[in-house]
């Protein structure tokens, strides 16, 4: 991790009207709530929302990438399809847990090996690569497995060369670069994430609001005009408060100092982060907005958080809605954070909004016509060169 104090980072605002829905669900099966401010806010936990994202931006780039603890026994499945008989898949497969450290991953044997610990590896190829690795040392697994079932030494060994492991597992993927890996047990294989998310939470008091239904028996008997299924579902409404924040100088790190792959990726993440939501209940929810305004800020030294300005909820204005008095108290808000802390170390601002023209946003920059438009200039932005940090000297 760079020292943030040097760092570069690009802070997305974004305020978005979502009808009823159920984007992320709780423990009784009911809409996330959050108590800011003294009051309910309808809320999405920052996993379900980081999640969504880096769904999607696979998607977008064509990368997919695995958090999973199932690649042993996906890959012994992938060795059997390549004819190998079950118990060498099955022991080949063991191995590159076994193999990874001088310890070895822990598993859960009454698992088919599943690694206790998430790994997280690109998708499209780690198990083609971990097949090929095993086909290579194959007479070395057989020889392994057969000694291992005459021997009775405590502890199994390993027969998989650790480095050649460890630099598969080490693999990246652009969203791996973007959101980071953590693997307890293999230092190699960290990636310090570049992307903070925060919850998205309502602008305002938000309660939820029950919906009962039914399911008709559409073979009922004549004369039954039972339903087939009742029962009461939650929603929730509102307007959200969407925020993460992009170390771009912790990108450019973990793509190599490769400032133009950097760049490509702000702009994919941006797009994503735009918009993409949580896809719970899509189908009897269809919440597909678009965000009303995005406000991006581009600043050196640290990342900046507006959710204060919504710490007093707001009021629905005199036509009733919570949009208008949300993209007030967000300018405003912005407008104090402006005063407080000066706009030496911010490199750039600007927003996009669904407002009607003559409504003033003074405090959220330029105003773009676009979310294209909003992109490329807070990516141009983000590459520009970093400004020397200011030296205190004593008088």
């Amino acid at each position: 991790m760079t020292n943030p104090y040097l760092a570069r980072y690009v802070d997305l605002h974004i305020l978005q009207d979502i009808p009823a829905s159920c984007l992320n669900r709780g423990r009784y099966n009911e809409p996330k709530t959050l108590m800011f401010g003294n009051t309910q806010r309808g809320a999405i936990s920052s996993q379900c929302a980081k999640r969504a994202n880096r769904q999607a931006l696979e998607t977008l780039l064509g990368e997919p990438a695995a958090r999973t603890r199932m690649l042993p026994p996906r890959l012994a499945k992938a060795l059997r399809e390549a004819g190998w008989p079950e118990d060498l898949a099955r022991f080949a497969a063991a191995q590159i847990p076994r193999s990874a450290t001088s310890e070895g991953l822990a598993t859960d044997p009454d698992a088919d090996d599943r690694t206790l610990a998430m790994l997280y590896l690109p998708a499209d190829t780690i198990l083609d690569d971990l097949a090929a690795l095993c086909t290579r040392h194959r007479t070395a697994l057989e020889k392994g497995m057969a000694k291992e079932a005459k021997s009775t030494a405590k502890g199994p060994a390993a027969y998989l060369p650790t480095d050649d492991v460890v630099s598969l597992l080490c693999q990246r993927t652009a969203s791996i670069s973007l959101f980071g890996r953590f693997l307890a047990g293999l230092a190699d294989a960290h990636v310090d994430g570049a992307v903070q998310m925060a919850w998205p939470f309502t602008t305002h008091t938000s309660d939820l609001q029950p919906d009962f239904f039914t399911a008709v028996e559409d073979w009922a008997p004549p004369g039954d005009s039972a339903s087939a299924h009742l029962d009461t579902a939650y929603l929730s409404a509102g307007v959200f408060y969407r925020y993460a924040s992009v170390n771009f100088t912790d990108l450019t790190h973990n793509l190599d100092g490769k400032t133009s792959q950097a760049i490509a990726l702000l702009a994919a993440f941006t797009d994503v982060f735009i918009s993409t939501l949580p896809q719970a209940k899509k189908n009897s929810t269809a919440p597909h907005t678009l965000p009303d305004t995005v406000h991006y800020v581009v600043r050196d030294r640290r990342p900046v958080s507006l959710a204060s300005a919504f710490h007093q909820p707001v009021k629905a204005d005199r036509h009733g809605g919570y949009l208008a008095p949300s993209r007030s108290a967000l300018s405003r808000h912005a407008g104090i954070i402006t005063q407080m802390f000066g706009t030496r170390h911010r490199i750039a601002q600007g927003h996009v909004t669904q407002a009607p023209d003559p409504e003033p946003l003074e405090h959220l920059g330029e105003r773009h016509t676009s979310y294209d438009d909003l992109i490329d200039a807070l990516t141009a932005a983000a590459g520009a060169p970093a400004t020397p940090p200011r030296r205190y000297t004593a008088a």
